[in-house]
């Protein structure tokens, strides 16, 4: 089973292209790594090879891998008109055996140009052939129900499915960062949008035992099963926070607590990321969501640290946030 794999803004990454391209074959690889996949880059295509049998684990894989913005299953033939032809008749056939009628288009790409047909001449001739087949489909170049695509390459490679992935860059070329984690449903969502820009992140959480329960902290540890299976795998360190809680709590106004909490968790992530080499905080915070993320609160609190901190959710408001956590399977363990 071969599929051919998009990868989008990775293409414009000039000089550094082969590094992202390097990272995104490994990050598959180590996801499929039971079912011995092969990976081949070639010509600006990366593509995967696997068994058969195993394809419904190859597309739950390559849908949820940064890096990729799409993928189709491929049928590869030799580089012969009749070759193609017949591929491409195939696929007419699968899908008018679910169709009546419709409307189709065809893309082909001529990368070899030792091939006697030039990219035109195979889109049109492929084009009569299917509707003398096929009569009951008619043409659409703008918005039709199938699109054949066709590559001639090394070889010709002839596909109608495409799978959408979650774009964005592999994990693992940005670094790595810590993430402090509670058990909402906010900074799971920082965690997943700072993976899809290539971040590795570890990820903190501050345990105030017996005011927080071990429910509490077995929740945190679900999110980050969760996480872990679409970021690249996530370190989980579980911080006792009770006695620092309570020292604020007896010294400090009480209006002051929660700002001088939040410092204070800022200043031991960032003393844990010096450990673990990581070069920037993320956190959950979404800009007048709670008092405690104002931006004069949000300037306090990294006060403590010397690190950049990421906010990917800044700018959003709690139902574009949800909207994501239910996308990505961590809304019911959060609520």
């Amino acid at each position: 089973m071969l599929f051919l794999i998009k990868i989008g803004e990775i293409s414009l990454k000039g000089g550094n292209r082969g590094y992202f391209e390097k990272k995104l074959v490994q990050n598959i690889k180590r996801r499929l790594k039971p079912w011995n996949p092969k990976m081949t880059v070639r010509r600006n295509r990366v593509y995967l090879d696997i068994d058969e049998t195993h394809r419904s684990i190859a597309e739950s894989v390559l849908s949820t891998t940064f890096g990729i913005v799409g993928f189709s299953p491929t049928d590869t033939r030799e580089k012969t008109y009749e070759d193609i032809r017949h591929a491409a008749l195939e696929q007419t056939a699968a899908f008018t055996k679910h169709n009546d009628a419709g409307t189709f288009k065809i893309e082909a790409r001529r990368s070899d140009k030792s091939f006697h047909m030039d990219s035109y001449g195979i889109a049109t001739r492929l084009g009569d052939d299917i509707r003398a087949s096929h009569p009951e489909l008619s043409v659409d170049v703008r918005n039709p129900d199938l699109k054949i695509r066709v590559e001639v390459r090394e070889k010709a490679y002839i596909y109608s499915d495409n799978i959408s992935g979650p774009g964005g860059l592999p994990v693992g070329v940005a670094g790595k960062g810590i993430l402090l984690l509670s058990g909402g449903i906010d900074s799971p969502v920082a965690a997943y949008l700072m993976a899809k820009r290539g971040l590795t992140q570890d990820a903190a959480y501050f345990h105030t035992y017996p005011y927080t329960s071990d429910e509490a902290l077995e929740k945190v540890k679900e999110l980050s099963r969760i996480l872990s299976y679409r970021c690249g795998g996530i370190n989980l360190f579980t911080i006792p926070f009770t006695d620092a809680a309570l020292r604020i709590r007896q010294r400090a106004p009480l209006e002051e607590t929660t700002l001088l909490m939040r410092a204070c968790m800022m200043k031991t992530a960032s003393d844990l990321a010096g450990r673990g080499k990581a070069l920037c905080l993320i956190t959950g915070e979404a800009l007048s969501q709670v008092a405690s993320q104002t931006a004069q609160s949000m300037r306090f609190t990294e006060s403590t640290s010397d690190l950049p901190t990421f906010r990917p959710l800044i700018g959003m408001d709690k139902e574009e946030i949800i909207k994501i956590a239910k996308k990505i399977g961590t809304y019911d363990t959060s609520v």
